[in-house]
């Protein structure tokens, strides 16, 4: 008897502890969009760091930045894996959020296909759209994310700032995430201004697309997306956002080394999961150097994107990015080897 009522306490004991773990868990609402530049997210979530860390993802997909913003300002999302540029039209319509952390840098490129893959064999210069509407009767159709995003930003700044040409040059269609890339793969459209994986899908799939120019030559020092979280996280659960700060460090270093299972991870959630992992490896391996944690590193960039924003009319408000931007728990972070690097996180479960 002794024996069976050692082991019903030892049963009660369990489920107790059991309720005490579910009760000790923080419930965050994530949301995301499912693309490369989100892939701290994604090996974090599928590494265990969040789950160690008493976090209990609701993870919410977007397909577009503009909607993410519309969400914060409804209250919704405790955090925001998103554009540095939607941030901050949130911050400047009154959502009160912190960006504590970069995802990626440079993460832009532009690609042609068909006609203009061809045109332009030689470069881009600052004619070489309107030649290409001289000779083809029309301007070249060119995708890219919805007005006010890091891609829609970084053309135009492209267009007006390092070739000196002009956006009416060419025809700019607006797109979410998925049909910016099905629009290039296509051929309904001459080109794009997108990020990875569509870049090695493209490339993948069509011999003679190109990639006329890279992130660094289209906006040096560009900040893509970034990480931000809801003020209400930070006062009431500041443990929760040093942990998520915490993880996007790991999960950079992780992919910036390789680290096994992290490209599985990645094509888990990029493009719903049906990607070929070789793409994906593909994708990770061009974007391996542009990830970056450290949201120090992205200030200089976002102000330089605030003002040419300001100027285009596309962020009326005024930002003020040193506010927006919270280094703090970053800064916090305990260092590695001298050099602020956090330890290694174990292999993403495969």
């Amino acid at each position: 008897m002794n024996r069976i009522l050692q082991i019903a306490a030892l049963i009660a004991g369990l489920f107790a502890a059991s309720a005490v773990c579910a009760q000790d868990k923080v419930t965050v609402e994530i949301g995301y969009l499912p693309i490369l530049p989100d892939a701290q997210l994604f090996v974090a979530l599928e590494n265990g760091a969040f789950e160690k860390a008493g976090i209990k993802p609701d993870l919410v997909e977007f397909q577009e930045g503009p909607a993410m913003v519309q969400a914060l300002l409804a209250g919704q999302l405790d955090a925001a894996y998103f554009g540095i540029g939607p941030a901050m039209v949130a911050s400047a319509r009154g959502a009160d959020i912190k960006v504590v952390a970069s995802n990626i840098v440079e993460q832009i490129s532009f690609v042609a296909v068909g006609d203009l893959a061809g045109f332009a064999t030689g470069g881009v210069e600052k004619q070489t759209f309107s030649d290409f509407a001289a000779k083809q009767g029309r301007k070249a159709r060119i995708s890219t994310f919805p007005t006010g995003s890091v891609p829609d930003t970084v053309l135009k700044y492209w267009l007006t700032k390092q070739l000196g040409a002009s956006v009416d040059d060419i025809e700019i269609i607006h797109q979410g995430a998925a049909q910016v890339q099905q629009a290039l793969l296509t051929g309904a459209v001459d080109g794009a201004a997108i990020l990875e994986p569509a870049v090695s899908l493209a490339l993948s799939r069509d011999a003679d697309a190109n990639v006329l120019a890279s992130g660094s030559q289209m906006f040096p020092g560009q900040p893509g997306a970034v990480l931000a979280v809801r003020g209400s996280l930070i006062k009431e659960h500041p443990e929760v956002v040093e942990a998520m700060v915490a993880a996007q460090r790991d999960a950079t270093e992780a992919l910036r080394d390789k680290a096994p299972g992290a490209a599985e991870a990645v094509g888990k959630y990029v493009g719903g999961g049906r990607l070929p992992l070789e793409v994906v490896r593909q994708a990770l391996d061009r974007s391996r150097q542009s990830f970056v944690a450290d949201p120090n590193k992205i200030v200089e960039g976002t102000v330089a994107m605030r003002d040419f924003q300001k100027a285009e009319g596309t962020l009326r408000e005024d930002v003020d990015v040193e506010k927006l931007i919270d280094t703090s728990f970053y800064d916090r972070l305990s260092p590695k080897d001298g050099q602020g690097a956090p330890a290694k996180p174990e292999a993403v479960a495969q």
